[in-house]
């Protein structure tokens, strides 16, 4: 029998409880990425529409309080 290596679904973190606020910046470092500090897409990151968006306004404010910086 042929075994298959199926993805398990992501599932959006913030619809299970976890809120993401732009003061708390290890949250946020987990939505942008490593070297290039880009906010990562819905695809990596799990996140339904309606809170990817809301993890771009978070990310957006927190560069702004210059929490986490614009590019490295």
């Amino acid at each position: 029998m042929a075994e298959f290596n199926r993805r398990r679904k992501k599932v959006c973190q913030m619809c299970a409880g976890k809120d993401v606020d732009y003061k708390n910046v290890d949250v946020i470092s987990k939505y942008i990425s490593q070297e290039s500090k880009k906010i990562l897409p819905r695809r990596v990151t799990g996140c339904c529409a309606e809170h990817q968006r809301h993890v771009a306004r978070e990310v957006k404010k927190a560069r702004l309080m210059a929490l986490i910086p614009f590019v490295k």
